[in-house]
C-alpha cells in the first residue's frame, strides 16, 4: 500500500509545497506529514477493519474521533524516534561504503 498509493502521492504533495531552495529538513518534515496525514487516514478505518476482524461502518462513524489521536502519535513517534533513527543508520552506511570504497 506504501509503495503503491501512499509514496507516489506524498511525493506530488512535497514538490507542490516546497520550492527548489528549500532545505533538506523541509522536505523531510513534508514528506513527514504528508506520510503520515495519509497512512494515518488510511490506517485508521482499515486497521480497524482488521483487528475487528470484519469490515464494518463503525471505524468510519468513529473516524473523526479515532484519527486526530493516531495522526498526532504517529507523527511524533515518525518525526522524533524513527526518522532519527533511520538517518542515523543511513550515515552509517554510507560511511561504511566510502570507507569500503576508499580501502579497494
Amino acid at each position: 500500500m506504501v509503495t503503491l498509493a501512499v509514496n507516489p502521492l506524498v511525493n506530488k504533495l512535497v514538490q507542490k509545497f516546497i520550492e527548489p531552495t528549500d532545505g533538506f529538513n523541509a522536505r523531510v518534515l513534508f514528506t513527514i506529514l504528508f506520510s503520515v496525514t495519509i497512512l494515518s487516514i488510511l490506517l485508521t478505518v482499515i486497521g480497524s477493519w482488521i483487528g475487528m476482524g470484519e469490515i464494518s461502518l463503525e471505524p468510519i462513524q468513529t473516524f473523526f474521533y479515532d484519527w486526530p489521536r493516531n495522526f498526532f502519535i504517529a507523527f511524533w513517534v515518525e518525526a522524533l524516534i524513527a526518522q532519527p533513527i533511520a538517518r542515523f543508520a543511513m550515515k552509517k552506511v554510507h560511511e561504511s561504503q566510502a570507507r569500503k570504497a576508499v580501502n579497494e
